[in-house]
């Protein structure tokens, strides 16, 4: 869950023609072959490609994050590497359940698209409608949070930053990459291209630091590993979520489908290869966190690798808050850089307003999107503890992937005639579907306020759809003021509108 997020959607055709936006989507020039036959996109990704991709966007700023949380609702070392090994095989069953989905239904928008083919159009709007306000955001706002824990640690090494002063750095550091990302498409990229070996690294220094350590012996922590075992199955959802944010990004691979090599072969094995490789280098650097910190040391830090840094690295203990800092404003960076390209899939539909869908006539970049996204993640800053954000994503988030998997499910009996080019084992979809039950339905009595507002949020797109989307025959002033708020951003941002391409 550390977040889906949806690479930029084709653009039309005229507007590439104009050379307004792209030729298609991820900026990919036009194939030689597809002239006279539509713009389609180059098959340049081989196997390796598909893996790496994978592993570059599950791996980012969960990991220095989440084991505290895992930790927190499993009570015991032993159990919380159990549930850490678990994640990755749940998100092994799910990415494998998604590229059926993804094969079956290509078209853009992830589980937007999967839940509107199988479910109708209102199930798909609830998704791009907490997707709008909980998923993409509350994200941001998790990630935003950690830069700031982390950058600031240093500075009170004795004692957690004060709260007022870690949210007020997570809001400037989300301004600032809101506004590169508005200036510039190159800018964002670049600062992208600068940061993303720096997580990698981090990880690197802590499994072999902590390896060394229970090499020289250092086992103590090992002695009694399931003592204070929590069992109440709330509180093992809860330990689920922590673990599964720092593995979202399982279905990413499903976007660039259409760039694969022999993508029917490539994607299944680019899953295989990965999601074990990244279940790997989680247990290990948990493994390194439960040999350096105690039971308690690790629930008494918000920075568990600034910790980890200080009693192992010594002199050089001041490299880890800056190379997770620089992991996390990278990580952060990439989410904004994608995130606003999601809606674009809803606008066309017509399920958000025209005004989401704007693109800057100069930057050619969706700053009121862009804007947008700023707005509610600065919203959500204000809540303190980071943890709370957490379950409050992955319950919506778990929710609408129970309802694509659900999808799946049915239309194996509705649409039995599909075109299936990977067709996964009946055995995967029903292990994913209880075990998602089972997370969307234990937390509510240890979680009951991030659940309820969660379903809250769901339900309160219901009466939008139904005044919005599906109320044909609107009066005049209602359309006139849509009219006018589009027209609005459009002058504003210097933007283009969809009726106007």
């Amino acid at each position: 869950m550390g977040r889906k997020v949806v690479p930029v959607v084709k653009q039309a055709q005229r507007m590439v023609h104009d050379g307004l936006v792209p030729a298609a989507e991820g900026q990919t020039e036009p194939d030689a072959s597809s002239q006279g036959s539509g713009i389609k996109l180059r098959k340049e990704l081989g196997l390796l490609d598909g893996v790496a991709i994978i592993v570059g966007v599950i791996i980012g700023a969960g990991i220095f994050v989440s084991p505290k949380g895992v930790l927190q609702n499993t009570g015991s070392i032993g159990v919380a590497l159990i549930v850490w090994v678990l994640c990755g095989g749940l998100s092994l069953i799910g990415a494998l359940c998604y590229a059926e989905l993804g094969t079956m239904i290509p078209r853009s928008g992830g589980d937007y698209a999967y839940i509107g083919e199988a479910f109708g159009p209102l199930p798909a709007f609830l998704y791009l409608w907490v997707a709008l306000f909980v998923i993409v955001p509350t994200g941001n706002a998790i990630t935003a949070l950690t830069f700031a824990q982390y950058i600031l640690q240093p500075a009170w090494p004795t004692c957690e930053p004060p709260d007022e002063v870690i949210r007020l750095i997570a809001a400037i550091v989300t301004c600032v990459l809101t506004a590169i990302n508005c200036y510039n498409v190159k800018w964002a990229t670049r600062v992208q291209d600068l940061f993303t070996g720096t997580k990698l690294l981090a990880l690197v220094v802590i499994i072999l630091t902590g390896l060394y350590a229970l090499g020289a012996g250092k086992t103590e922590n090992f002695q009694q590993p399931f003592q204070n075992t929590i069992t109440s199955p709330g509180h093992i959802a809860l330990s689920f979520y922590s673990g599964l944010f720092s593995y979202a990004g399982w279905n990413y691979l499903n976007f660039v489908t259409e760039e694969l090599k022999d993508p029917y072969r490539n994607l299944p094995r680019a899953i295989c290869i990965s999601l074990p490789m990244v279940t790997i280098i989680y247990v290990l650097a948990n493994i390194a966190y439960f040999v350096v910190l105690t039971r308690d040391e690790l629930l008494s830090s918000n920075a568990v690798a600034v910790l980890f840094g200080e009693k192992m690295l010594a002199v050089m203990s001041w490299t880890m808050p800056v190379f997770v800092a620089c992991s996390t404003f990278g990580a952060l960076n990439g989410a904004i850089f994608a995130s606003s390209r999601l809606f674009f899939v809803g606008a066309r539909q017509g399920h958000l307003p025209t005004a989401i869908a704007l693109i800057n006539v100069k930057r050619l970049t969706p700053v009121p999107s862009l804007v947008f996204l700023c707005i509610i993640t600065l919203v959500l800053l204000v809540i303190k503890d980071v943890y709370v954000l957490i379950n409050y994503v992955s319950f919506v988030e778990s929710f609408f992937t129970l309802v694509s998997v659900s999808g799946l499910l049915y239309m194996r009996r509705s649409k039995p005639d599909l075109h299936r080019p990977i067709k996964v084992s009946i055995v995967l979809p029903l292990i994913f579907f209880v075990i998602c039950t089972f997370l969307v339905t234990c937390p509510f009595y240890v979680s009951p306020v991030e659940v309820g507002v969660g379903i809250a949020i769901i339900l309160a797109g219901i009466p939008v759809y139904f005044v919005f989307i599906y109320w044909k025959n609107k009066p005049d002033w209602l359309t006139k003021s849509s009219h006018a708020f589009n027209l609005m951003c459009a002058r504003l941002f210097e933007c283009v509108l969809e009726d106007q391409r």
